[in-house]
């Protein structure tokens, strides 16, 4: 018999651990480090038993518990110490505080915050990742306010059954019982969020508030009596269901997020965001709500979306297009009725997300449309990206789309091991891993080689911890085989992800009896510990854990490799710092990122990975090794024969001896080296704040800059950038570079030489003023495509019947075939990029 629905009763903490409340309700606890010591001394089992929930602890350990603790006065006054800590975090100036012109508050909309797993509203690394932000944020004082839905069963937990196979089940989650609270209007009824629906329904929807340091994230929650029965359903699931519920919930997380935020701001003063971050598509809708807005404040579409535009950025994870929401437009013109958004045009929406299929809608291309500043999450995916949305910018080279790239980042203080971070405290003096002097001799071989042992220990301890829960339910007994499976000195090589077919789970059983093998070495043997979840609706991916699983129950590689059910933050925190070496090997390029590597990098592990996502730009040959990819023209049976062949060669020829190269204390120097530099060297780089500030920097402060002059003075900016818009797209096709002329060829120019290029320029009714003319230059490669470009302006020198004259020179600065030619592109202060606009004219022939 299930529970329709559960409550959570909360414990009454006596006067002298009052501010127990504030430790536990402040999610600054999953990451600061004396904070957690703190509850797991009010019960380590009990801590392990609620899953590090400090709010349910409280209650698991009972009231003569807490009354003992509370008559400690050493306990008390840890208990105040540390809540004065957390109030000169909350309160005191950091990094951003120093920095002038920096908007005064940013939206981050995202589908899912992986913050804690006490906080079950996460799937994947997007979600990880958007908890990594806020906690940086938090940090470095960077004013965000997180804007997401609140999913009353999360994400669903995975059982693997005895025959291998995935089974998916979803808690029922009791927001009274987690880390939140409800945003409440004066009169102390819950404040709400409306949308209006097809049919004459509504929508409604609560707000929830999570502290998250300095950081609020609001949640919405359709759980609530004013829905009908059906649309309480709307936010039950994350990436629950199709079509129009996971239309409604990106209805909700856009147009019902833009409401949450002036809701919030109403009821706690706090400023409205300057800058709105969508953080993939699935918020896109946010856009529609603020161009909405400022319809009602007297704007035209044109005008409020230059307005929305200025102040957004988006970044997309999505490396396929297979990876994108898309809607049937029908559906889509069927929701958005003047009732959900007033004053909009639908059909000026769908052309936003127009794509080449005219009957769908694309969630990215609505993204790009409402977004002047958009960026992918690595330098190689920033190119992917760039190529795979090249067809909105006609004529501009794929390195002129105007797609930068900020490479993910991973929160250091959370995903780094208590034990690492106690080691830097007691050798190296300071509790920040991300800083320390990893070559220090004060820290010594023997050290340092003992914590990452205790670490591999913890992890195969949890490993049989696990399976033994696992073999209980299936079996009602444990096979004493596990309490030998894995061994703490044996090569630990970790493979954690969700499992959809390109990112290859099983690519390692290509060569089974090769792998056994590797597994079985009896000089240098090798431990795989896997894990993963495929989405409830993918079967092929449940195939491939299953296929894993049945070969992980194999009697004689069984002690050598398992895989470990429900992968989640709190396995991922043992997991990461326990292995040795973590694999990634994805089809290439089709990883955006891969963040998992980079926190096993922050806790010494090397990687041994495809060079895809953020491996490709920071692989520098000492901090772990890239598996060689197969050529293009490979179908998929040899490109996976090609790569798997290549991943035993090194384990088998380079990652092994490595570890197994003793000295005469029983030292792997050698490896030790490869885990100082991976310390040393990745940790700063691989930082969410350094991640973070690159945003602030690149993206949100430019973004504020930019919104504040469209809006200023009535949003005069606004409308006269429309204005101007609209009439280069109507007039720039007359553009015409009639004839280009260059001086300083007639022999042939050395290095350091200057070239005068002159072009002729008919602009029909367009001034000089609204283009910009420029040379691009560069090598030349064998089909004639200009190669290390770089673009050099012209100036306007005159007019020659009806075109204008534009010169300058062009210093010769390499050796080599030099080719040119010149482009014309609009030009206004208010353009984000020369290519924003899709126009460009070249010389004709």
């Amino acid at each position: 018999m299930r529970a329709i629905r559960k409550f959570t009763v909360r414990t009454s903490l006596p006067t002298r651990l009052g501010r127990l409340e504030a430790l536990a309700s402040n999610l600054r606890w999953s990451w600061h480090e004396p904070t957690r010591e703190l509850f797991r001394e009010i019960s380590l089992d009990g801590w392990r038993a609620t899953g590090h929930d400090p709010v349910q602890l409280l209650g698991w350990v009972g009231t003569e518990r807490i009354q003992q603790l509370a008559d400690d006065d050493a306990f008390v006054a840890r208990v105040d110490a540390l809540a004065d800590d957390l109030d000169d975090y909350l309160s005191q100036a950091r990094w951003y505080q120093s920095l002038e012109d920096a908007p005064e508050s940013i939206a981050y909309f995202s589908p899912e915050f992986g913050i804690t797993s006490a906080l079950p509203q996460y799937s994947g690394g997007l979600g990880i990742l958007a908890g990594d932000h806020l906690k940086a944020a938090s940090d470095l004082g960077v004013p965000i306010v997180g804007v997401g839905l609140f999913y009353q069963s999360g994400y669903f937990k995975q059982a693997i059954s005895r025959e291998g196979w995935q089974q998916e089940s979803y808690p029922v989650l009791d927001p009274d019982g987690l880390p939140l609270t409800i945003l409440r209007n004066p009169d102390g009824v819950h404040a709400t969020v409306s949308l209006a629906l097809p049919g004459g329904r509504t929508l409604h929807a609560r707000i929830w508030v999570a502290t998250i340091g300095r950081v609020p994230l609001l949640l919405l929650d359709t759980n609530i009596h004013e829905n009908d029965p059906d649309l309480r359903s709307v936010g039950e699931r994350l990436y629950g269901g199709g079509g129009e519920l996971r239309l409604q919930q990106e209805l909700l997380l856009g147009i019902g997020g833009v409401r949450a935020l002036a809701v919030y701001s109403e009821l706690t003063g706090a400023p409205a965001p300057a800058v709105f971050h969508s953080n993939e598509g699935h918020a896109g809708f946010l856009g529609i709500e603020r161009i909405s807005r400022l319809i009602g404040a007297g704007l035209s579409f044109d005008e409020a979306l230059q307005l929305v535009r200025a102040g957004t950025v988006f970044t997309t994870h999505t490396p396929v297009p297979a990876g994108i929401d898309r809607f049937d437009v029908e559906l889509v013109r069927r929701h958005l009725t003047n009732d959900l958004v007033p004053g909009v045009d639908v059909d000026r929406v769908l052309a936003l997300g127009r794509e080449a299929d005219p009957t769908i809608f694309n969630m990215a291309q609505l993204g790009f449309s409402i977004a002047q500043r958009a960026n992918g999450v690595s330098k190689l995916h920033g190119k992917v990206s760039r190529s795979m949305f090249q067809s909105r910018w006609p004529g501009f080279d794929v390195r002129d789309v105007p797609i930068t790239s900020v490479t993910n980042g991973v929160h250091a203080p959370t995903w780094t091991s208590p034990v690492l971070k106690h080691l830097a405290e007691r050798e190296l003096g300071t509790l920040d891993t991300a800083r320390c002097d990893w070559a220090s001799e004060s820290l010594s071989d023997e050290t340092l080689w003992s914590v990452r042992r205790e670490m591999r220990g913890h992890l195969v301890a949890e490993a049989r911890e696990r399976t033994r829960r696992k073999h209980e339910r299936n079996d009602g007994v444990v096979p004493g085989w596990i309490d030998t499976m894995l061994d703490p000195d044996v090569l630990t090589i970790g493979f954690a992800r969700r499992v959809p077919t390109y990112k290859r789970l099983t690519l390692m059983l290509h060569d089974r009896d090769r792998l056994r093998s590797i597994l079985t070495n009896a000089e240098r043997p090798v431990q795989l510990v896997i894990a993963g979840k495929s989405h409830p609706a993918d079967e092929q991916g449940k195939e491939l854990i299953q296929e894993l699983v049945r070969f992980t129950q194999e009697p004689d590689v069984r002690g050598r490799i398992v895989f470990l059910e429900n992968y989640d933050i709190s396995m991922a925190k043992t997991l990461y710092p326990g292995c040795d070496v973590w694999l990634n090997n994805p089809l290439r390029p089709l990883e955006a990122c891969g963040t998992s590597g980079m926190k096993a990098a922050l806790n010494g592990s090397l990687n041994l990975s495809i060079l895809d996502g953020w491996w490709e730009e920071y692989f520098d040959g000492k901090n772990g090794w890239a598996i060689p990819s197969a050529h293009d023209h490979m179908d998929a049976a040899e490109r996976d024969a090609f790569e798997a062949n290549a991943l035993y060669e090194l384990i088998e020829h380079q990652v092994a001896p490595r570890f197994y190269d003793r000295d005469e204390r029983g030292l792997p120097t050698a490896w030790i080296d490869s885990i100082r530099h991976t310390l040393a060297t990745l940790s700063p780089e691989l930082s969410a704040e350094r991640m973070l500030a690159e945003y602030v920097d690149r993206l949100y402060t430019p973004a504020a800059k930019a919104a504040a002059a469209a809006a200023a003075d009535d949003a005069r900016g606004a409308r006269e950038f429309a204005s101007w818009t609209q009439r280069m797209r109507d007039v720039f096709g007359g553009v015409d570079v009639r004839h280009v002329e260059v001086d300083g060829v007639d022999s042939p120019p050395i290095i350091g030489d200057e070239v005068r290029v002159r072009a002729f320029v008919h602009l029909g009714s367009l001034s000089p003023d609204d283009v910009a003319v420029e040379v691009v230059a560069g090598t030349v490669s064998e089909d004639g495509d200009l190669l290390r470009t770089r673009t050099f302006r012209l100036d306007e020198a005159g007019h020659e019947g009806d075109a204008t004259r534009f010169e300058s020179g062009i210093p010769m600065e390499r050796a080599g075939t030099f080719g040119y030619t010149v482009r014309v592109v609009p030009r206004h202060a208010m353009l984000a990029s020369e290519a924003e606009l899709g126009l460009v004219a070249y010389p004709r022939g």
